[in-house]
């Protein structure tokens, strides 16, 4: 059994936000293998943002974000459970982090469920005659279509986007990590996102 030190738990806790005492345990649980723990985390903070999935999420804030060259502009409401915790500088900090990348990365829609499912047959109408025209085998064109999808909405998806400071996790992976660490559902409400001469 490795030795858990005071520099690991603190390396683990800078990586992950989660408490001291999960932080240890996670190390213990891993033999001191601070990767692996971040993954113990990690999955510990999906479980639990499962579990908070279906809270009501009816406080939280409302934050702007203007780009420096003042060209393109974003207003999020971001929500939360209670008033407390968005006041916390973690949850204006997410806020914060959210805006950003929508405007850096222009998404269309939160989640998937918010596509219309006329876009969505639209698409794969259009891709299914990619792939036959491309030459793919009939048996093997909806596998095509459905991985054409998948992509799609990671790049008209807020959720589904790789965050665009660290693109190794999503928006939803931030969102949920956040859940775990202040413990209440988080919620993305709405976006609007303005770019001087868009429409």
């Amino acid at each position: 059994m490795a030795e858990i030190t005071v520099e690991m738990i603190k390396e683990l806790r800078s990586r992950t936000g989660a408490g001291m005492m999960d932080c240890k345990r996670a190390l213990e649980d891993t033999d001191g293998n601070v990767d692996k723990a971040v993954d113990v985390l990690r999955k510990k903070g999906l479980a639990l943002a499962a579990k908070k999935a279906g809270r009501s999420a009816k406080e939280g804030m409302i934050t702007s974000y203007i780009h420096h060259n003042h060209r393109v502009g974003v207003l999020l409401e971001l929500n939360c459970e209670t008033d407390f915790v968005a006041r916390t500088d973690q949850f204006e900090e997410l806020a914060k982090d959210i805006a950003m990348h929508i405007a850096m990365a222009n998404p269309q829609y939160v989640s998937k469920a918010d596509v219309p499912q006329e876009v969505v047959d639209h698409e794969s109408s259009i891709e299914r005659e990619k792939a036959l025209a491309e030459g793919k085998p009939e048996q093997i064109v909806d596998r095509v279509v459905e991985g054409r999808i998948s992509k799609l909405y990671e790049s008209i998806c807020l959720l589904e986007q790789p965050f665009i400071k660290d693109n190794s996790k999503t928006v939803a992976d931030l969102i949920n990590e956040a859940i775990a660490l202040l413990g209440e559902n988080i919620v993305v409400g709405r976006f609007a996102r303005f770019e001087v001469g868009g429409q």
